[in-house]
């Protein structure tokens, strides 16, 4: 880095050396985006927690599988309903003397106002049995940059 002392007249330098403090400001604008905070978008669900009394495993009910298409299609076991259908459908499951397994299988790319519309749903019915099936597809998904 060079410097100088001035003109050859003997004036003094009138301009002013910015490099220091040019370095100063990145070291401040690196120490400042490592302690944000990262974003974390969460949808809080209550999911059944395993009943320790319980020594043997349940009789298999029925299972109904939910889907949620790219195209914002909602697929209830391979028949297309609407949000207000999903409901009712939600709260029989919920009613019923033996509670069916809902499945709950998003598309990789399905847009996520759609799933979490639908994860409001299936929180407001207080439906006990509930899984997310299929979760290895987008592992393979995102690896494929898609």
């Amino acid at each position: 880095m060079a410097m100088s002392g001035g003109k050859d007249d003997g004036s003094p330098m009138m301009e002013m050396n910015t490099t220091p403090l040019i370095d100063v400001m990145l070291v401040l604008l690196i120490m400042f985006i490592i302690t944000i905070p990262p974003q974390m978008h969460a949808i809080k669900l209550d999911l059944p927690q395993p009943d320790p009394t319980v020594t043997t495993p349940p009789v298999d009910p029925v299972r109904n599988k939910l889907l949620v298409e790219p195209d914002d299609r909602l697929l209830w076991n391979g028949e297309q309903i609407n949000l207000q259908q999903l409901n009712n459908l939600l709260l029989q499951s919920a009613a019923a003397a033996e509670e069916p397994e809902t499945q709950f299988q998003p598309h990789p790319i399905a847009r996520y106002e759609r799933v979490n519309q639908v994860l409001k749903l299936v929180k407001d019915s207080k439906i006990t049995k509930f899984g997310f099936v299929g979760n290895e597809q987008h592992r393979v998904f995102a690896k494929a940059g898609g």
